[in-house]
């Protein structure tokens, strides 16, 4: 149940000495508020009463707990069954309000799995999400770049197929993946099925942490075929034991006696955080990722690393055990959570000894490693802004940098893309990619593009964040263009009544070159930086970063395009007719060439369907 209180507007701890007489010992979760309403703090508590009694005392408090003290003019209350109930509430709502004054766990990506698909003939594959479709998962990994690496390891050992579906029912020869012997090349019967299976069995134990096993086996196959004199199957069976080994020699550190963890490690400095995790799955180091959670400069390890374990775990699986650096408050009512979570029991423990103990401190001495390093990244992108900022004519270093860049091919596949960065470098988490619809455009026109990815920006930013409060808006825009650029971009913000945020223009120069930047702003001459100025270099880096990121998204585009097969588009059309059709015709672009008498001809394909086919292709013509 909510309570609001409806007295006079106090603030601090008489404010908060208000509710007390409204509270009971139940647990539940309290918010409070400042005087805009905004949430300042989301906390749980075993017992209401108790806790906000702490709160209502005049001394006593941290510098940052009294700060929070100070700013409160209301708190809102929710009662909850269990003090488990309350914890997992306070987790989702710190991740759903991000209030100011707790830890806030601010890179919270999904991690990729590998995913064995539940088919005749398994795809190997990378996966991130939920884990809807059927099969069996191996994970997770620390980054996209472990597993692609481990599915290319994986591919040449056991020859296993990466194509959809879709793909495979529809070959009719085999794909360059089996002429650079990363498939067997099942999709054409190159292999039988029960070879297939076995290949699949053999992949899915190393998966499971029986490498060992899989390579004695295929060691003891190669022996054999040497001594048979099948030399060239004896090859392969060598190229697929050193693909193994060069999968566990990259994983690293492969502990023996550890079978499943993640391994936590919190450092500590001035006021920052680094989370370090590691992840070991069936003995084996899955890889690293480390996290920079909000923190203040009075936290205690024990504080970060409990809001830490509720945030990263409320979309991820945990595993059964997690080993941690440094111990937390409630660590029987986290396991508790966590348990319910996975449906069985979550050890949480922090090891002292042994080699339990040797993978947390190496991931706490990769934390302190990352953490300096961030530290001094930071500091010098902090000098790079205030000499943005100087160069541009700024009030003030820039919070938050948007930069704007297209990419298209004489106009085809459009695109636009945004890229963000601020204090803390490149914020990929806020980039966005804008597919150009303007019908009306002409093919290349980077003026009428520009104008349309700006348009839809800021009628998002004015629907979603009309008062600026969540961090939302630009401090400077920088754009990939000239005067023509900046002219459009300007007329876009005058048009919806945005006529404080500085935009800049980044054209090329004299011949295009790199250091011979001209710098366009409304209403002043074009300007350029000193060829070794690092605010030069800087905006370089901005500039080639949106490059990238937009020629990305556009080859991307450009590549879907030129999969697409028009057969998919025609009811009735499904995988085994279109196999047909394409054996029959050799391309779908001579099956849109057919009469209706040859489509008639092909097996499977009925008067009704050759008729529907034939008017596909042709009703527009």
């Amino acid at each position: 149940m909510t309570n609001e209180s409806d007295s006079a507007p106090v603030t601090g701890y008489a404010c908060i000495q208000g509710y007390l007489k409204t509270l009971d010992s139940s647990p539940g979760v309290y918010r409070m508020l400042d005087a805009q309403a905004r949430v300042l703090y989301v906390g749980k508590a075993r017992n209401l009463r108790a806790r906000v009694s702490n709160y209502a005392r005049p001394t006593g408090h941290s510098g940052r707990i009294a700060r929070m003290i100070s700013e409160t003019a209301s708190m809102m209350f929710l009662t909850t069954r269990t003090e488990t109930e309350a914890l997992l509430l306070e987790q989702n709502l710190i991740k759903q309000l991000k209030p100011r004054y707790n830890v806030l766990l601010r890179d919270d990506k999904s991690f990729p799995n590998i995913h064995v698909t539940d088919h005749a003939y398994p795809m190997i594959h990378k996966h991130r999400g939920a884990k809807k479709d059927k099969g069996a998962y191996y994970g997770p990994f620390a980054s996209a770049g472990s597993v692609n690496r481990t599915l290319n390891q994986l591919q040449r050992a056991f020859l296993l197929r990466n194509c959809s579906d879709a793909m495979f029912d529809s070959r009719t020869r085999p794909c360059l993946q089996y002429q650079i012997k990363r498939c067997s090349a099942p999709c054409v019967g190159k292999i039988s099925q029960e070879d297939y299976a076995a290949s699949v069995k053999d992949a899915e134990r190393f998966l499971s942490g029986k490498s060992t096993n899989v390579q004695e086996t295929l060691a003891q196959e190669m022996a054999e075929a040497s001594e048979a004199m099948e030399f060239e199957r004896a090859a392969a069976l060598r190229d697929r034991i050193r693909a193994l080994t060069q999968v566990q020699t990259a994983q690293g550190i492969n502990p023996r006696g550890v079978t499943e963890a993640d391994v936590i490690a919190l450092h500590l400095e001035k006021g920052q955080a680094c989370v370090q995790v590691f992840f070991i799955r069936a003995n084996q180091n899955w890889g690293n990722r480390d996290f920079y959670p909000r923190v203040g400069p009075d936290v205690e390890e024990a504080e970060v690393l409990e809001a830490f374990l509720g945030q990263f775990y409320d979309t991820k699986e945990p595993p059964r055990l997690i080993l941690l650096s440094n111990p937390i408050e409630n660590e029987d009512l986290m396991t508790e959570a966590l348990s319910d979570k996975l449906g069985r029991k979550v050890e949480i423990a922090v090891p002292r000894r042994g080699e339990k103990s040797e993978l947390v401190d190496g991931a706490l001495r990769n934390a302190r490693e990352s953490l300096a390093r961030r530290m001094a990244e930071t500091a010098t992108q902090a000098k790079l802004l205030r000499g943005l900022a100087e160069a541009f004519e700024l009030d003030a270093p820039p919070e938050r940098i948007e930069v704007y860049d297209n990419s298209h091919i004489q106009g085809t596949n459009a695109v636009g893309a945004m890229i963000v960065a601020g204090p803390e470098g490149f914020l990929k988490n806020q980039y966005r990619k804008f597919n150009i619809k303007g019908d009306e455009l002409t093919p290349g026109d980077d003026f009428g593009m520009m104008k349309e990815v700006l348009t839809r920006r800021f009628k998002r930013l004015l629907k979603d964040d009309p008062d600026r409060e969540k961090g939302l808006w630009p401090d400077l825009l920088l754009i990939d263009g000239g005067a023509g650029q900046v002219s459009a971009v300007r007329e876009i913000m005058e048009e919806y009544g945005v006529e404080d945020v500085p935009m800049v223009g980044v054209a090329k120069g004299v011949d295009r070159d790199a250091g011979k930047e001209e710098f366009h702003r409304p209403g002043t001459r074009p300007f350029a930086l000193r060829h070794n100025d690092p605010v030069l270099y800087f905006v370089q880096r901005l500039r080639d970063e949106a490059h990238r990121f937009a020629i990305g998204t556009h080859r991307a585009k450009r590549a879907k395009s030129q999969m697409a097969n028009p057969l998919d588009e025609i009811s009735g059309v499904g995988a085994s007719r279109k196999r047909a059709l394409l054996a029959h015709f050799g391309s779908a672009k001579a099956v849109s060439r057919a009469n209706l008498a040859d489509l008639k001809a092909v097996d499977g394909v009925s008067e009704a369907l050759a008729e529907r086919i034939y008017g596909f292709f042709h009703e527009n013509s």
